[in-house]
């Protein structure tokens, strides 16, 4: 018996709040494809006292509240063992002070096979948690929202496009932003000519060869421009060292 599908659970204090993204599109077919399973848990569920209470005020004082370690730790002891094949799970806590989340964070995880992604809500979770659950913080920008569902919301989006079959055509996540470290190439559709602005003529052509090549100066170009951080640790190849030139020779000649 295999597990043959992404298996991620989602640990918030509002599940209704995922209820709209997930049931629409691309995610919804993935579910209904087998590809990926989605299980939204209620941290309220495993509150202790009749008032369902997950939160408490933060030790030396301070505004918001602050989530309590025991639901929390107990909720991952029941999803843990909700686990037939006994399969490992990555813990994901979302944190404004995580690290960065990309693309290539989302390939990895992608490659997962049971995820966890615990939502932060107020001035965050106690701090004990990450160590207990050796749990790993992740970001999706260097700005603060005001709790950790729509994140989630966000990474799921983003690791289930990186599985096989999710997509209707694989090169749609080949040409990818930052998929293959860079922008896109510019897309257009019909009708070729609008208030005055054409098509490029390379891209009515028909030839193939010429397309690609463009597409791929196109892409480098706007990387370049708009972007040009992506390329300071980046190994360019030989055929983008040769763009790099040709760029530059332009330049020069204008």
């Amino acid at each position: 018996m295999t597990n043959n599908y992404l298996e991620i659970n989602i640990l918030t204090i509002f599940p209704n709040m995922f209820i709209g993204p997930f049931s629409e599109s691309i995610l919804k077919r993935a579910q209904e494809k087998g590809l990926i399973k989605i299980n939204l848990i209620d941290l309220r569920d495993f509150a202790i006292d009749k008032h369902k209470t997950v939160d408490d005020y933060s030790y030396g004082g301070g505004p918001g509240m602050v989530l309590k370690p025991q639901p929390i730790c107990d909720a991952v002891e029941m999803i843990k063992k909700n686990n037939e094949l006994s399969l490992p799970l990555k813990i994901i806590i979302t944190s404004a002070q995580g690290k960065i989340f990309n693309q290539e964070m989302a390939k990895k995880l992608s490659k997962e096979k049971r995820l966890l992604i615990i939502c932060g809500r107020y001035e965050g979770i106690d701090e004990r948690i990450p160590q207990f659950l050796k749990s790993e913080e992740i970001s999706i920008g260097n700005f603060v929202v005001t709790g950790g569902e729509l994140p989630a919301m966000l990474m799921v989006d983003v690791i289930s496009r990186m599985i096989p079959g999710v997509l209707g055509k694989e090169e749609s996540m080949i040409n990818d932003s930052f998929y293959n470290g860079s922008l896109d190439f510019p897309h257009y559709t019909r009708p070729d000519q609008y208030k005055g602005l054409k098509v490029p003529e390379i891209l009515l052509s028909g030839n193939h060869k010429e397309i690609e090549k463009w597409r791929e100066k196109q892409s480098f170009l706007r990387t370049l421009i708009r972007r040009p951080e992506i390329f300071v640790n980046k190994k360019l190849s030989k055929a983008e060292i040769g763009l790099l030139k040709e760029i530059e020779n332009n330049l020069k000649e204008d």
